[in-house]
């Protein structure tokens, strides 16, 4: 008989989850020694469906959220997998653009639960971690499915990564790199390039964001190393936002053979940069026979399913989402807030996660010169303090409030706002995630590590 959902995320979550582990991650915890005979021991099924791998310090879940609605829309059995989630665990592994049910999530850690024993038991590796077991699930499930295409999104890093273990995907996409999970990766962008670098594998094309110098340099080596093909998308790519309203933008993109008018139904001058990654990497699939035909590739960009990111979740005040967890991403919000978001006044509902750089954060929050910043907290169990994030920000900016949970930061930001003015809640995508439950009443999941503070309707 097949255990409940809630059993199935009981038992996930009784692994070691570093992801929710107090603290800054630690290099130390991540490698492939348990992941490969995991793997081994179900029949390898990450080797059975072509795969394009996803790396990048910020736009990496875009750029695949975008490849996965192409495909799907193409009409291939198409397999998404990423991390973390918004509201619910089973939104990691997705088929044809959509989560898999709970009984799904709930028999696939049922049926490889035995296989996670006897590698702790048997092999001498350790226990599996959380993030694997996710990891070896959406394998499973995608290989069961028949899938033809999957797409999968690093969880940390590139080299040590527990999708890692891809031997020959088609294709390797590497998205804007930057500081981040610095004590993991390295401290200097060109240590973090060649961290993800590591995902780059012989004979694969690697669609490459516009980088830092340092930060190419890194990849082009890997490239030569590997004899792999580099697609330079500042190079053989343009871009030009044609129009944009509350509910997206239009962009006309340019390559040697095509032009595509795409309607995207994310905001950000970012997302542009996005959505050309995701046409070249559409097209190399394409020369590796995938029929992506460029009314299917439009329209799939156009049905691209990413919340969270620049999402209007209420109007009039304008209430915004967006997962802005590092130095680099609270930047480029900040670009393209009087473009794409006509307002009068910021105000900014601000909570943080450990493990990223909250300095860093807090002097780009500043440069955005917002009049209110609300201090708060998500329910996650990495989070900041809400009086360590007033502290970050205070005297720096013209009025700072608290609030404990981002349901009542929100009841204040509205109180203090007028009509014309934008209230974004932002630096964290559980900050974010929060929201939206708020905004939209959707009922979360909720874990015993997590602050339960928040009245809510669901518990697993």
């Amino acid at each position: 008989m097949t255990i409940s959902y809630s059993d199935a995320i009981q038992r996930v979550l009784s692994l070691a989850d570093f992801e929710r582990a107090p603290g800054a991650p630690s290099r130390r915890r991540y490698d492939l020694s348990r992941m490969r005979p995991f793997l081994e021991r179900l029949g390898n099924p990450h080797l059975k469906v072509p795969a394009v791998h996803i790396t990048g310090t910020k736009g990496k879940g875009s750029v695949a959220a975008m490849l996965s609605a192409v495909g799907a829309y193409a009409g291939y059995a198409t397999g998404f997998y990423s991390s973390p989630h918004l509201h619910w665990f089973r939104e990691r592994i997705r088929l044809n653009d959509k989560p898999v049910s709970e009984a799904t999530f709930a028999g696939l850690v049922e049926r490889l639960w035995p296989t996670l024993e006897a590698v702790a038991r048997e092999d001498n590796v350790g226990e599996v971690t959380t993030f694997e077991l996710l990891t070896a699930m959406a394998f499973e499930h995608f290989r069961d499915s028949q899938c033809r295409l999957q797409v999968l999104e690093v969880g940390l890093g590139g080299t040590l990564d527990a999708t890692n273990v891809i031997q020959a995907p088609m294709v390797c996409v590497i998205t804007p790199i930057s500081l981040d999970h610095t004590q993991v990766l390295g401290d200097t962008v060109e240590a973090i390039a060649r961290d993800k670098a590591g995902i780059i594998k012989p004979g694969a094309a690697v669609v490459c964001a516009p980088q830092a110098p340092e930060a190419l340099a890194v990849i082009q080596a890997a490239c030569r190393r590997q004899k792999a093909r580099l697609v330079r998308v500042d190079v053989k790519y343009q871009w030009t936002l044609v129009d944009n309203d509350l509910s997206g933008q239009v962009a006309l993109f340019t390559s040697p053979d095509h032009e595509y008018r795409v309607r995207l139904p994310l905001l950000g001058k970012h997302q542009l940069v996005n959505a050309a990654c995701a046409i070249a990497a559409a097209e190399e699939l394409q020369e590796r026979g995938f029929a992506f035909p460029w009314d299917k590739l439009q329209d799939g960009l156009t049905r691209t399913d990413w919340p969270g990111r620049l999402e209007v979740l209420q109007r009039s005040p304008l209430v915004v989402a967006d997962g802005a967890h590092n130095p680099y991403a609270m930047k480029t919000v900040g670009e393209s807030l009087d473009t794409y978001l006509p307002h009068h006044r910021r105000i900014m509902i601000l909570g943080m996660t450990s493990g990223h750089d909250a300095e860093g954060i807090a002097a780009e929050v500043v440069r955005l010169e917002p009049a209110i910043v609300v201090a708060t907290r998500s329910r996650h169990p990495r989070s900041l303090p809400v009086d360590q994030v007033a502290s970050l920000v205070r005297g720096r900016v013209p009025q700072v409030e608290t609030a404990p949970t981002v349901a009542e930061a929100l009841a204040k930001a509205r109180l203090l706002a007028t009509k014309a003015d934008l209230v974004l809640g932002t630096g964290s995508l559980f900050v974010a995630a929060e929201l939206r439950e708020t905004v939209k009443g959707i009922p979360p999941e909720l874990y015993p590590d997590l602050d339960t503070s928040q009245p809510a309707t669901r518990k697993v």
